[in-house]
């Protein structure tokens, strides 16, 4: 199909959703149960098929992985179903005056467009989704071309699932993106690196597309004296090499008390090893998901060699790299202008840089970007406080890694360049409604009048009041 081709189809499919949602007027809460129990109900039955696909696009990625990947998605469908009454009730506020009412409705936007990522292509599609279908709405999906395979499945799930009036899936290359990004959706959900967010920002600029952008940046950790070693190393490469670090949450470096930077490197090692008995070859290891990724690691690592850091494989036994499975590396001090303190790594490569008290470690932080997540190991302290206090990020997370984004309750997004807006519960709920205040006066004609010129001294006197406090 050529982008003229989609552009048609995708402007047919919201004017099908948009006069279907003006004709059939707001859901109720039976309607979105229904809609978000089928969705739950889709994936859970397709676990097996998608883990295959997702897999095959990848060159190799663990069925415990996309499963779990999976499980989330069921769960934010699940959990929606059961609270989604809850979210619709108004909220009440005082009238100004006896016999008044004031309170706020949550209607739904209309048509949301929803733009997924490769690396998390279930979660992060469905997991939106659940929110834009607990408010109301309608929704069109545009997965990533880079996972055609899975791409392909979910868009006959979808249409064997949901009526295209409902839920459907629009797929092509990088300029059908574009030209997704650029349509008159009533809400726009990127997930994504943040130079392509920038471009999806300005496309709906045009429409004045309010957006959500889930985008990325270098989250970093900070391990305390405080904090056992080996602990804090088993939990930051338990995420740093879950998908080979091609994760949005990923510890992008670690910051460590200075002096401790090898023996921090040695726990990792160990702690991968264990992890990974196979090395490359170890089932539960992923491949990167193409070989333009792959040459950008590798030029990552090879610029942190030429300008003097320490590299060190963490597997045994290297082999070769078949199905683009990378040597996980980590990186002893590199210099702070080297590529790979500079730009986002999303990949199985942990810088180690040692720190001489924590107000180094923060301007460390807070010389770059603002960053998705930031994780802290050690006490719950004045220091943490201090952490949580002298820094900005989408999340945190105290003594692990990316665990806040599984409480399902919690809002989640990014900061600043990281991202804006957030989704996951109720907050996916709020994002995708516009709060409309509606507001019913009383039949009191004095309490009205009191208000309508001419004005008399009963007012001048309530005014000289309410400005005096």
């Amino acid at each position: 199909m050529n982008t003229s081709d989609f552009k048609a189809q995708l402007h047919s499919l919201i004017q099908l959703q948009r006069t279907a949602h003006t004709k059939e007027g707001t859901p109720d809460a039976a309607t979105r149960r229904d809609r978000l129990t089928r969705a739950a109900t889709m994936l859970a039955r397709a676990s097996d098929a998608i883990a295959a696909s997702v897999s095959a696009d990848f060159g190799h990625r663990s069925a415990e992985e996309t499963r779990f990947e999976t499980f989330g998605a069921v769960n934010a469908f699940r959990n929606a179903a059961a609270r989604v009454e809850n979210w619709m009730q108004p909220a009440q506020h005082p009238a100004l005056a006896p016999g008044a009412e004031a309170r706020v409705e949550y209607i739904p936007l209309g048509v949301i467009g929803v733009i997924g990522p490769w690396n998390y292509p279930i979660m992060c599609a469905f997991g939106p989704l659940a929110g834009v279908l607990a408010a109301g709405n309608r929704a069109i999906i545009k997965p990533s071309e880079f996972t055609p395979q899975t791409s392909a499945l979910l868009a006959r799930l979808i249409a064997d699932t949901f009526h295209p009036s409902e839920v459907a899936i629009v797929q092509g290359e990088a300029a059908e993106g574009a030209a997704f990004a650029a349509a008159q959706f009533d809400h726009l959900m990127f997930t994504g690196s943040t130079s392509v967010g920038r471009h999806v920002m300005r496309a709906a600029a045009d429409n004045l597309t309010p957006v959500t952008l889930e985008l990325g940046g270098k989250s970093p950790v900070i391990v305390r004296d405080t904090y056992d070693l080996a602990e804090a190393a088993q939990r930051v490469m338990a995420v740093k090499l879950r998908s080979a670090g091609q994760i949005c949450l990923a510890p992008d470096y670690a910051l460590v008390p200075a002096g401790s930077e090898r023996e921090f490197a040695e726990q990792c090692v160990a702690a991968a090893r264990r992890m990974y008995p196979d090395g490359l070859g170890s089932v539960d290891y992923t491949s990167i998901i193409n070989a333009a990724h792959f040459a950008r690691l590798e030029r990552l690592v090879a610029d942190a060699d030429a300008r003097g850091a320490e590299v060190l494989d963490v597997f045994e036994v290297a082999g070769p790299a078949r199905g683009r499975r990378m040597m996980p590396v980590l990186i002893l001090n590199p210099p702070r202008d080297t590529l790979v303190m500079r730009d986002e790594i999303f990949g199985p490569i942990l810088p180690i840089v040692g720190y001489r008290g924590i107000d180094d470690a923060l301007e460390t932080i807070r010389s770059g970007a603002s960053p998705l997540a930031l994780y802290y190991f050690g006490a719950d302290d004045q220091c943490a406080r201090k952490v949580l206090d002298g820094t900005a990020s989408g999340g945190v997370t105290i003594n692990d890694v990316m665990t806040h984004m599984f409480v399902e309750d919690m809002p989640y997004g990014g900061i600043g360049a990281s991202g804006m807006g957030t989704y996951r519960g109720e907050a996916g709920f709020r994002t995708f409604s516009h709060a409309r205040a509606i507001y019913r006066q009383t039949e009191a004609k004095d309490a009205v009048s009191f208000l309508h010129p001419p004005y008399g001294e009963p007012f001048r006197k309530f005014l000289s009041a309410a400005i005096a406090g």
